[in-house]
């Protein structure tokens, strides 16, 4: 462990605290003892767990006064009871009051291990919840509630209407959207939001991976399976789970995802019986998951159970207006994180960006501000768009070898070319990308495309019309 986690064993018996200190020790755990509760709730005062073994039984102060005590002290710190007795109504009661496990004495020292993982591997994902809620909050005003854009506006209102709600949603969209973020929003805006949020992505490990990464295993499932594993079902029970890529998801395990969505329960790798989970689903995708279904990539019966409500995320090239907002809503975050005041975009570098196709979506446009942070400067990745859009607005290669054709052909068959005809062509040809790329720049500002033209209002409006740009975009 980079950083050696304390544990504080609290139990009236001192073979016990031992043995238990021997374990603890041994997993690299600092350990620190008490024989009852008043001790405990003192060694408190000295230093701050990360967590504690309690017995149910004390002298005294008994077990659940002193988890009471503890969890007003320290909430956030995970508590494991033990007891050699095992009354339902003391169980029931020590999870009210916040216990992470329940553990009959005696027990096994994998049952110990896999007890203190899994308390410290919730109480991480709660830690990670709590610090990435104000950095969500912040996403979500960035992302999705600025602008006016009607399209925006429609995603924000089926997020509202279904966040309080355990229906599955299915998030749609290009790459780099903002699928993530709009998933995080259901979260936190849910009544799920003090509960885990687990993140798998479908697409980054093999099949065989990702079951065990899924749904878990148990000890000697296969080669090199030492010890059990929950899944992040489990980890995200009473949560929420969000499946990215899932249309990369292989076919055997859409089977299982499908048990899950059916009937709440999975079985472990290896495992005889049925793990029951209450987890909430969001999947997102950036494939077109009818057509996978046709091609038989993808389970008809999951594609109807995942796509109960759909979230389609617009590209950014059709939410233009959020590009202002979007930038220095990642000029502040980057220029706080690299210590970097930036007194914000040029006016000419906006204008770029606005008029920029974004192929690369609001992924693209983070990464661009944050390279403009880290550089200090506009100019190198202002000169990149600009050479992106020159690429992408020169002849394709099929358009040329259509005109060559069609000229070899005349020349073939003994006709003449008419070289001004052709020039005429040519001329028109660049007269209207320019005229199209000026008004983009614009943003279809008549009056101030025709002074960067250097020609008369009327003219333009006769040139657009002329080249079929009467209707603006």
């Amino acid at each position: 462990m980079s950083q050696q986690l304390r544990v504080l064993v609290i139990d009236d018996d001192p073979g016990i605290r031992e043995y238990l200190q021997v374990l603890a020790s041994r997993q690299g755990y600092h350990v620190m003892a008490a024989g009852d509760g008043e001790r405990a709730l003192e060694e408190l005062n000295e230093t701050r767990p990360d967590l504690v073994t309690l017995d149910a039984i004390l002298p005294g102060l008994d077990g659940l006064e002193t988890l009471r005590r503890l969890k007003q002290r320290m909430p956030e710190v995970p508590v494991i009871m033990l007891s050699g007795h095992g009354q339902s109504r003391t169980i029931v009661e020590a999870m009210r009051l916040g216990a992470s496990d329940f553990l009959r004495k005696p027990f096994e020292v994998e049952e110990l291990d896999l007890a203190f993982r899994k308390a410290l591997e919730n109480h991480a994902l709660k830690e990670e919840v709590v610090n990435l809620r104000g950095r969500v909050r912040s996403e979500v005003d960035g992302l999705l509630f600025g602008g006016d854009n009607p399209k925006m506006q429609e995603v924000r209102e089926i997020i509202e209407q279904v966040a309080d709600t355990d229906i599955t949603v299915l998030v749609r969209g290009e790459s780099g959207t903002g699928k993530e973020v709009v998933a995080r929003a259901l979260y936190q805006l849910g009544d799920r939001c003090d509960q885990p949020f687990v993140k798998v992505n479908c697409a980054a490990l093999p099949s065989e991976l990702l079951e065990s990464e899924l749904f878990g295993f148990e000890k000697g499932a296969f080669t090199g399976a030492q010890k059990r594993k929950l899944g992040k079902f489990e980890y995200a029970n009473r949560g929420t789970i969000f499946l990215d890529e899932i249309s990369e998801m292989p076919p055997g395990l859409q089977a299982k995802l499908l048990q899950v969505l059916q009937d709440g329960e999975f079985s472990r790798l290896g495992g005889e019986a049925d793990v029951k989970v209450d987890t909430r689903i969001i999947a997102a995708t950036n494939r077109n998951l009818e057509k996978a279904v046709r091609e038989g990539e993808f389970r008809e019966d999951l594609y109807y159970r995942l796509n109960v409500v759909t979230i389609l995320v617009p590209p950014l090239r059709d939410r233009i207006d959020a590009v202002p907002l979007l930038a220095e809503h990642f000029l502040s975050i980057y220029s706080e994180q690299y210590g970097k005041p930036i007194r914000g975009l040029s006016q000419e570098t906006m204008q770029v960006l606005l008029s920029y196709h974004w192929p690369g979506n609001v992924r693209e446009l983070e990464n661009m501000i944050k390279r403009m942070v880290v550089l200090g400067n506009e100019k190198a990745v202002v000169q990149e768009i600009q050479s992106q859009e020159v690429r992408r607005s020169e002849p394709t290669a099929e358009t040329d070898v259509f005109d060559l054709a069609s000229i070899g052909t005349d020349l073939a068959n003994g006709a003449g070319v008419d070289l001004k005809a052709i020039s005429k062509r040519a001329s028109q040809m660049a007269e209207k990308k320019v005229i199209e790329r000026v008004l983009s720049q614009t943003r279809w500002n008549r009056k101030e495309a025709a002074q960067r033209l250097q020609i008369s209002y009327k003219a333009l409006l006769y040139k657009m019309k002329e080249n079929g740009l009467s209707d603006g975009r």
